[in-house]
């Protein structure tokens, strides 16, 4: 279970789609991914220097072909830092998570559409080291 100390989520939609989001992050599953991801969402970062931008169907290649975190072992620390709600279809989180050998965080813009709370864009940053 994430830690959600930081904030203050009062829909449990959103909560469940973060807890959600942890699950597929740490085991891949793609069934899920797909209940987490819209499908005209957007992977962001540029911590080669250059904007690299995976739409959808790239980035849920490449996390299906990856090894799990899960099977590597990596441990489970997930944070909630920073949430805000801008309305009540359109929010953003700010997310801590531990995975291949890194620890990473991550800007979620999310959405209320056709039902559901959906991760519309992500942008990511390798912030430091996991520790054993």
């Amino acid at each position: 279970m994430a830690n959600y100390s930081a904030v203050d989520i009062k829909d449990p939609a959103i909560v469940k789609l973060l807890d959600d989001y942890f699950e597929v992050m740490h085991h891949q599953d793609m069934e899920l991914f797909d209940k987490v991801f819209h499908k005209s969402c957007a992977l962001y970062s540029t911590q080669t220097g250059e904007l690299s931008l995976r739409p959808y169907d790239i980035y849920r290649e490449a996390v299906a072909h990856r090894e799990s975190p899960a099977t590597l072992g990596n441990a489970r620390r997930d944070h909630v830092l920073d949430f805000d709600q801008i309305s009540n279809t359109l929010a953003w989180v700010r997310v801590q998570l531990e995975m291949f050998g890194g620890v990473m965080q991550d800007y979620l813009n999310i959405v209320y559409l056709d039902g559901q709370w959906w991760i519309m864009a992500k942008m990511w940053e390798r912030v430091g080291d996991s520790q054993p």
